[in-house]
C-alpha cells in the first residue's frame, strides 16, 4: 500500500478547502479532510477530541449550532512538505444568532498521514468556540 504525499500547493489547498467547508457548515465535507482516527486538540484550552465520526463530528455540529455564521480567512501558511505538516495563522469571524460579530486570530498546526489530517492542534484567541 503506497502512502500519499502532498506537495506544498496541495497542503495549502487542503487546509483552505477544510476551512471553506467549515464556513459553509458542510460537516460531511469538513470530515473528509480527517483520518478516521484523527485527533483534534484546542491546546490552549485543554480540550481534546479523538475520532472523526463521533467526537470531531460532534464538535463541528455544536459549532454550527452555536453560530449563525463562521468565516476563516486572511491565511498565512508555513509548510513542511517532507514532514507533511502545515501551520496556518488566520482570522476568524463568528456571528452569533443575535448578530454579534466575534473576531479572533488563531493558529492551527496540521499533521497529515496519507493526505488526511491525523492531528490538528488549535491555538485560539479568547473564548473556546469549539467546545
Amino acid at each position: 500500500m503506497s502512502s500519499v504525499t502532498l506537495n506544498e500547493a496541495q497542503l495549502v489547498a487542503l487546509v483552505e478547502g477544510y476551512f471553506s467547508a467549515v464556513d459553509r457548515k458542510d460537516v460531511e465535507g469538513t470530515l473528509t479532510c480527517f483520518a478516521a482516527d484523527a485527533q483534534f486538540a484546542i491546546a490552549n484550552h485543554g480540550v481534546f477530541y479523538e475520532g472523526r465520526e463521533i467526537e470531531i463530528r460532534g464538535m463541528f455540529d455544536r459549532l454550527h449550532e452555536r453560530y449563525a455564521k463562521v468565516w476563516h480567512g486572511n491565511f498565512s501558511h508555513t509548510v513542511d512538505v517532507a514532514a507533511q505538516r502545515i501551520a496556518s495563522r488566520f482570522r476568524v469571524e463568528n456571528i452569533t444568532h443575535e448578530g454579534e460579530k466575534l473576531v479572533k486570530n488563531n493558529c492551527n498546526f496540521f499533521e497529515l498521514k496519507d493526505g488526511l489530517f491525523k492531528a490538528v492542534y488549535v491555538y485560539m484567541a479568547g473564548e473556546n468556540s469549539l467546545r
